[in-house]
């Protein structure tokens, strides 16, 4: 097949899926065309034959306030479709992309050329950019004018058909992960770079927005710091990071929590972390804490969204109600201070994250693809 995918090419979790999964279909003899305003951050592979970019460009016109990027999208993806002669149109994100898809489907219908649209919703598209009376009527159409629709967890599934009038079917796919290219994965670097031997590392990774509870890590941290040798690794960037350096200084923490930034490097900082921490107010899936657990890393997160499908309470690590940084620091304290079920709950962080391998779920996009292009041909 040779499929189009469409999404928003940051560091954030869509995108991440998004890539991965357009690398790991290319592996399988599909020919992937990424269709966004910049290369993927994740895409590495640009030189493998069947992976191709193509650039959206938006014209600064001084007429408008704010660019066009939908048109300009829709515009890119019809030039795109028309010529390479794509089979199916894979879009990450409901607004804009699911919303420039139909436009798109929509030209192409009039010089009669029939493209079908697979829509995968993350989180925020639903829960707080389309929930929102500005957006919604959008995001209502552009779901129910996808040929299919697929979903991340149950959890977002229910928050859709709660939050809009789908009649749209929504199939659960849930994010995945390479977990064979991670256990390939030797040792970096050397421990010592990131922490004294006796420290334990503590790893949060997010885009920092105020839904990921910055504050809520840095007291979780706070709390464990005055129990036992630790480090904090804060990766990532985003509005609440200012507020969090203000505050690890005012603690007086600033040898103790490290600020990364953004990284392509998660690999180096996981293979030698000792516990994850992601206590989010809305989670539809939980990536992050996904990637932690294949490489081992126990998880101690809110119950927030899908995190419960991914983070097994007991097994890979705990789950605390959004806000109970008390218990979240009771548990982290447990498990970094009982080396022999730290080491347990490293070998089942392992074992649950391999339930959410790229293998199981790569076959599933396939089945929904050729569903959809059948779709369109009676």
């Amino acid at each position: 097949m040779k499929i189009a995918i469409v999404c928003y090419p940051t560091f954030g979790g869509s995108g991440v899926v998004a890539t991965e999964l357009g690398i790991a279909l290319s592996a399988k003899g599909h020919e992937i065309h990424f269709i966004t305003y910049r290369q993927p951050v994740r895409l590495e592979a640009l030189q493998h034959p069947l992976i191709h970019f193509h650039e959206v460009n938006v014209p600064d016109y001084p007429l408008f306030k704010y660019q066009p990027y939908e048109l300009a999208l829709s515009s890119r993806l019809v030039d795109v479709i028309k010529t390479i002669q794509i089979d199916v149109l894979h879009v990450h994100y409901a607004i804009p992309h699911a919303y420039a898809a139909y436009m798109t489907k929509m030209m192409l219908l009039d010089i009669g050329i029939k493209i079908p649209i697979v829509t995968t919703l993350h989180g925020t598209d639903i829960t707080l950019v389309g929930s929102h009376p500005f957006y919604k009527p959008a995001v209502t159409f552009s779901i129910n004018h996808s040929d299919r629709v697929t979903a991340v967890s149950q959890s977002l599934k229910e928050d859709t058909l709660r939050l809009f009038d789908i009649h749209t079917k929504i199939e659960v796919v849930p994010n995945f992960i390479d977990t064979e290219k991670i256990n390939r994965l030797g040792k970096p670097c050397e421990r010592s770079l990131l922490a004294q031997k006796e420290e334990k590392i503590i790893t949060h990774i997010s885009n920092f927005r105020p839904l990921k509870r910055i504050m809520d890590v840095i007291a979780i941290f706070e709390r464990l710091h005055k129990e036992l040798p630790c480090k904090l690794m804060m990766v990532g960037e985003g509005p609440e990071k200012i507020n969090a350096v203000a505050q690890v200084k005012a603690l007086g923490l600033e040898d103790k929590i490290i600020f990364l930034g953004n990284s392509n490097e998660i690999d180096k900082i996981l293979c030698y972390s000792d516990l994850f921490l992601l206590p989010s107010e809305k989670e539809s899936f939980g990536l992050s804490a996904l990637e932690a657990m294949a490489h081992g890393v126990p998880v101690i997160s809110s119950n927030a969204g899908g995190l419960a499908e991914v983070n097994k309470e007991g097994f890979s690590g705990y789950l605390a109600p959004v806000g109970d940084i008390e218990k979240m620091a009771q548990k982290a304290k447990s498990l970094l201070t009982d080396e022999e079920q730290h080491a347990q709950f490293r070998t089942q962080a392992k074992k649950q994250a391999s339930l959410f391998s790229i293998e199981n779920v790569v076959g599933k996009y396939e089945a929904i693809y050729a569903d959809a292009i059948a779709s369109i041909r009676f």
